[in-house]
């Protein structure tokens, strides 16, 4: 297939890519720089609304992960970045794909559970209601931005992707310094439960959802056994063979982080993947043990 990936450059998209191209597919990349002559590359500027339609004819299938990072602390300019950058980009990729003549058949763009919002230990499925806090704000935003690309009959699929686990960049990266020393421990109570999923598992996921004409709207892409945050660091620290007694209170992580702790770091979201059950896909990586220490080569 012929496969256009966005934010090639992040944590997913740097392990999409070579997934994809060892498949046998052809994978280009939209970008926000000028491209070099040959290279497999397409030039957009989602802040200003710009884009070639005619560099998009002919794709089979597009994987659209662009937006600003959320990582850092939340200043009201920062928020505007996260929720513009998601918005427009999917607005002007979503009406461009909708305006051409040999449609792509799919497209698989990025959510994120923060949908969700703080749930405590409530059971979330793809039809659970929203939130109310910002992330789930952006996410329906996000999601809704692509309602162009779904009324021109492309095949729309939203992931909402779970905790990202990758020694190679995101939120497990940044916790394997401190952990590796031996100072790692729990956030606030450690009893909100994080939904989490490797990075194996999601970018075979993505192609799921790229083949799998029966997966549309909403999906949640996370492991089947969310864990709490207590959990998690035992776990990872288990694995690590390093002992987790340095908690960080809550209120430490809010007044080192801000908006951003409460909620990434404090937030309860139990999230069952299960259109992807009843999609019959096979989860790699079902358990968080098994999974980290494949990750991080512990086996």
């Amino acid at each position: 297939m012929n496969i256009l990936v966005t934010g090639a450059g992040g944590t997913i998209g740097q392990a999409l890519i070579p997934f994809l191209a060892a498949g046998g597919h052809r994978v280009s990349r939209l970008v926000r720089f000028k491209p070099r002559p040959g290279e497999a590359l397409i030039q957009w500027d989602p802040a200003a609304g710009k884009i070639d339609p005619a560099a998009l004819e002919g794709l089979d299938a597009v994987v659209h992960l662009a937006g600003e990072t959320i990582a850092g602390r939340w200043t009201p300019e920062k928020k505007a970045r996260i929720r513009a950058s998601r918005r427009k980009g999917t607005i002007l990729l979503g009406e461009t794909l909708a305006s051409l003549s040999k449609r792509p058949s799919v497209l698989v763009s990025a959510s994120a559970i923060g949908y969700y919002g703080n749930r405590g230990e409530e059971i979330l499925k793809e039809d659970s209601a929203p939130g109310s806090l910002f992330l789930s704000e952006v996410c329906r935003e996000w999601e809704a931005a692509t309602e162009t690309a779904a009324r021109s009959r492309i095949r729309v699929v939203n992931l909402r992707i779970g905790f990202v686990l990758s020694a190679a960049g995101g939120g497990l990266a940044s916790m394997l310094p401190p952990f590796k020393m031996g100072l790692g421990g729990r956030f606030g109570s450690g009893k909100q439960y994080l939904s989490w999923i490797a990075i194996d598992d999601l970018v075979e996921i993505v192609l799921y959802a790229i083949t799998n004409e029966a997966l549309r709207g909403p999906v949640n892409a996370v492991a089947p056994n969310p864990v709490t945050n207590y959990e998690f660091t035992k776990t990872l620290g288990r694995v690590l063979g390093r002992p987790t007694f340095f908690p960080i209170p809550a209120f430490a992580a809010r007044l080192a982080l801000g908006e951003m702790a409460e909620e990434l770091l404090l937030a309860s979201q139990r999230v069952e993947p299960a259109r992807l059950l009843s999609a019959a896909y096979q989860f790699r990586f079902p358990k968080l043990d098994v999974a980290l220490r494949h990750l991080l080569g512990k086996t």
